[in-house]
């Protein structure tokens, strides 16, 4: 029987959920046990890809193309699986399953209610995906993490916190146990356990006990001893059962700090966990990843040299809007044994119109970007900032500063190469200007122009590396010299075919194509310490113990020029892919996301 670990909040949202919940996965793979992590949202919407980045953090893409929040990502990085689209719970998917549902007939005439059409739905989806195999093992996992977004006593939360409430008896106790997550504040030096107590009374009141409170205070200060004790008193649990979360140096640090207050084994009395069936081998390496992520941590305090990376975006006012980039940095940043420093810079400061407008914005903009080990150009949309995108970039190519550019950031290079060495000064994108006579990048004619969700190019797909490329490509040393690779997509333009001849004769080269030779989806600079650009997300796929190749290629070069040839010559020997295709990937099932060639599903588009 699977066993199940609910993670609820309470007071405010944004507390650390998923890491929480995360962390508490990371700590029962070190026992041996298989996990796997689903995140409900209470929200309508189908996915999370509608959404800006600004509403709701980054979109965090998974190899079968979902859209879905960014504590996927979470659970992918520190439990080292690989989830589905399934694995995030929309109220939206629910709805519309039982709205399917009702219209084929399958209630059989009943009145579809909430109470039990809806809830049922929810438990069932729960169940079933809960039991897909997520990591190299291919097996049953034996622990599935359930994360409920939001608060509770949040309208829109209702139905799932009343599933949850029948699921514990339909699993059984032995098999549900609940992490709830609240808030401690410190207010000058006092931490305040009434919000505590108010949200555990609501919890208890919908038919929900926690079997663990986690205070998240945010503070470095611990949880103190008399705080702990209150909060067991007045909400009717043992002080065992009460954990606190500190603000710690780094979020890496959180699974010890949960293992080291007594976590693991009261979740092992608790779910009966001794029972489950674990493998020597799966023993192993648990104890090796404990191993390896005590190094890890410990050697990240111990870190003294520093790469300062500017990040150049669009979205710099909500940091989570780039979770993912941000984490790749990170863990390249570990590898190399650099003390990561990242200045944000707001593209639209660096264009003529802020130096104007708002002077000491531009200024400063431009002396982080002056005073750059790398540049870094992420991905986005529309054509807000993208000048100044642009101008990052022509400052990294000419001064040879490390650049890395992903998606957007890919594009860009392309027509700030155009505009400055081909001398097309119009070139640009149609998404910039749909009319224009001089498409550098445009829009790929198989995407729908009506239907903005699901409509990309998604999810997990090939790039292969072009022939002549295997002595010099920095990328393709990257990645251990295969001629193929696999990252995850997520766009709507390309580069235009037409314009990939006259841009490769004049000097910028294509490196890999996809499996047609059709889209460009790797550019490189000869004679550049390191100038790399991909169409594709590969921050999607970076793990702490296994970063980002194209991050750890641009870290380590901006780290030095000794740093990146010792990575290009480790990478070429000891690359590791971040997700196991062959075993795990289904190729002909992703071809179905977008299954026929360019010019054929431009046709079908047409008619």
């Amino acid at each position: 029987m699977t066993k199940y670990i609910l993670v609820s909040g309470g007071v405010v949202s944004g507390i650390g959920k998923g890491v929480i919940a995360s962390s508490t996965g990371l700590l029962l793979k070190t026992i041996g046990l298989k996990v796997t992590a689903i995140k409900i949202d209470p929200y309508m919407n189908i996915d999370a890809g509608t959404m800006r980045p600004q509403e709701h953090g980054e979109v965090y893409v998974l190899n079968d193309g979902g859209e879905v929040d960014l504590d996927l990502g979470n659970y992918e990085r520190y439990l080292d699986v690989t989830l589905s689209r399934d694995n995030n719970v929309t109220t939206g998917k629910i709805y519309r399953e039982v709205i399917e549902k009702e219209r084929k007939g399958e209630y059989l005439g009943k009145t579809v209610q909430i109470i039990p059409h809806v809830t049922n739905a929810i438990q069932d989806w729960i169940e079933r995906v809960s039991k897909v195999p997520v990591d190299e093992t291919g097996e049953e996992p034996d622990v599935c993490i359930v994360e409920l977004g939001g608060t509770i006593g949040d309208i829109e939360s209702a139905p799932f916190v009343e599933a949850m409430r029948q699921f514990q008896f339909r699993v059984g106790h032995d098999n549900f146990a609940l992490i709830h997550v609240s808030l401690v504040p410190d207010m000058h030096g006092e931490q305040k356990t009434k919000p505590t107590q108010t949200t555990v009374h609501s919890l208890r009141g919908l038919g929900l006990l926690p079997d663990i409170i986690a205070c998240r205070l945010i503070v470095p200060q611990p949880l103190r001893p008399d705080t702990k004790n209150k909060i067991s008193m007045f909400c009717h649990v043992s002080p065992e059962q009460v954990v606190g979360v500190h603000d710690v140096s780094s979020v890496y640090h959180v699974p010890l700090l949960l293992q080291s207050q007594g976590i693991v084994e009261y979740l092992t009395r608790r779910l009966d966990l001794q029972k489950v069936k674990t493998t020597k081998e799966m023993v192993a390496k648990g104890d090796s990843l404990s191993k390896r992520w005590r190094d890890l941590t410990s050697r990240q305090e111990r870190l003294f040299d520093t790469v300062t990376i500017v990040l150049v975006g669009k979205y710099t006012d909500l940091k989570d809007s780039y979770m993912s980039v941000i984490k790749a940095l990170e863990h390249s940043a570990f590898r190399v044994q650099r003390k990561l420093i990242i200045q944000w810079v707001e593209s639209s400061d660096l264009e003529p119109e802020t130096q104007e407008a708002a002077p000491v914005k531009y200024h400063d903009a431009w002396r982080a970007v002056v005073g750059a080990s790398g540049i870094l150009v992420p991905g986005g949309f529309g054509v807000r900032g993208t000048e100044g995108m642009m101008l990052a970039i022509k400052y990294a190519r000419e001064q040879k500063i490390p650049f890395l550019g992903i998606c957007l950031g890919f594009q860009l290079a392309v027509v700030e190469w155009c505009r400055n060495i081909l001398n097309i000064q119009e070139a640009t994108s149609t998404e910039f200007v749909n009319d224009t006579v001089y498409p550098a990048v445009i829009f790929m004619p198989e995407i729908s122009k009506t239907h903005m969700g699901g409509t990309m190019r998604l999810g997990l797909r090939p790039t292969v590396f072009q022939l002549g490329t295997e002595t010099w490509s920095q990328a393709r040393k990257l990645y251990g010299g295969q001629e193929k690779l696999w990252e995850r997509h997520r766009h709507r333009y390309e580069v235009n075919p037409e314009w990939v001849d006259r841009i490769s004769e004049s000097g910028l080269a294509f490196t890999g194509k996809d499996e047609r030779g059709e889209r460009m989806q790797i550019l490189e600079l000869k004679g550049h310490p390191f100038f790399l650009g991909l169409q594709a997300h590969p921050e999607f796929c970076t793990r702490p113990l296994n970063p980002s190749p194209p991050f750890l290629g641009f870290v380590a070069a901006a780290s030095g020029s000794a740093i990146l040839k010792e990575q290009l010559e480790f990478q070429l020997h000891n690359f590791k892919p971040p997700h196991p295709v062959d075993s795990m990937v289904d190729e002909p099932a992703l071809r179905s996301v977008n299954p026929t060639p360019r010019g054929a599903e431009a046709n079908a588009h047409s008619n």
